[in-house]
């Protein structure tokens, strides 16, 4: 079983996430890198970031990470040997958005509890 994809993944997302740490500002806005998908042949990758921050900052950090994309590359190709440098694509991860709202609703649900049953009883 190839096990080349999942660490190359590992790696990239490590790597970028030190370098945007690194080397650039998002004016106020919390940036991290929550996935990595690389496609087989290694030539395309997109990296799920999250943005935490005041209005707008979501879009503000998309174009502040499309507009570094080469320098993000070209420093990731130092740090990373591969046989190709691959092409960064970012894009938005709201799954910590969706898993806020999911838990705000269950939190509003007025579920009452079960009543004990006789065999839940310790005889003791």
């Amino acid at each position: 079983m190839n096990h080349r994809l999942p660490r190359v993944r590992e790696i990239i997302q490590r790597e970028l996430g030190s370098l945007i740490e690194r080397e650039l500002t998002f004016g106020g806005s919390l940036v991290t890198v929550n996935h990595v998908d690389i496609t087989p042949d290694l030539r395309q990758c997109h990296v799920f970031v999250s943005v935490i921050g005041p209005e707008g900052a979501k879009e503000e950090a998309l174009r502040v990470l499309a507009g570094a994309r080469r320098m993000l590359q070209s420093a990731m190709s130092k740090r990373v040997i591969l046989k190709y440098t691959p092409r960064l694509h970012f894009k938005l991860d709201e799954s910590v958005e969706r898993g806020v709202r999911v838990t705000e609703l269950l939190n509003q649900l007025d579920i009452p509890a079960d009543p004990p049953t006789p065999h839940d009883e310790d005889p003791d």
